[in-house]
């Protein structure tokens, strides 16, 4: 009996061949559009800068915002997402930068960091971020912001002051676009509040004897 042995390339390309053909069946990895926070820049502050200083630190957040998705909430709690769309980077992390750009704009504060720097400062702006999302209402999509915000001398580690801050902010239209557009009018609204929030508890803070 004569047994053929097949040459061994021959085999291995037509393996080559079958791998080749079920690979373009697959379904195409996602390649998301990336959206970067937009912003405008606050007036600058025409006083004097004051003599203290302060951290930003990133907010606190769950899983279902502590993420690079642009979430949306078609109706109730159900929490879905935006396909094909992403932030540049993690939503609590965007929250803090666009924080520390606007008390950067202002200009009060002239002693600025954040909590990716290793660096001592007088106060720390921490919160805890709870929304950060399009919600639909009457059929219409609306962009909520929700963080508690903290003002801790870090002398003592005490709370000087706490305020919850909300914003609802309208979306023009259906499409990604939009919605980003109107997640940035929240997050200017919103940075221009805790700027002004944050200077006044300090000020208040100093007409009790406070010290840096």
């Amino acid at each position: 009996m004569r047994i053929a042995i097949r040459p061994v390339s021959r085999v291995i390309g037509v393996l080559s061949l079958a791998w080749l053909a079920s690979c373009s069946v697959l379904p195409k990895a996602e390649s998301p559009d990336i959206y970067r926070l937009p912003s405008t820049a606050l007036p600058h502050a025409q006083i004097a800068a004051v003599n203290w200083s302060l951290r930003i630190d990133t907010p606190q957040a769950d899983r279902s915002i502590d993420s690079a998705r642009i979430a949306v909430l078609p109706q109730g709690d159900v929490v879905s997402v935006y396909q094909g769309a992403r932030w540049s980077d993690r939503v609590p992390t965007l929250l803090r930068n666009r924080l520390l750009e606007a008390f950067r704009d202002d200009g009060r504060i002239a002693a600025l960091s954040s909590d990716d720097m290793n660096l001592q400062a007088d106060y720390a702006l921490s919160g805890d971020l709870t929304a950060f999302q399009s919600e639909y209402r009457g059929g219409q999509p609306v962009i909520v912001v929700r963080y508690d915000a903290r003002l801790v001398h870090n002398s003592g580690l005490r709370i000087v002051a706490t305020h919850r801050f909300e914003i609802s902010q309208p979306v023009s239209g259906t499409a990604v676009p939009q919605v980003v557009a109107a997640f940035g009018q929240a997050g200017d609204t919103l940075a221009n509040q805790i700027v002004e929030w944050t200077l006044q508890q300090r000020t208040d803070a100093a007409g009790h004897n406070a010290s840096p």
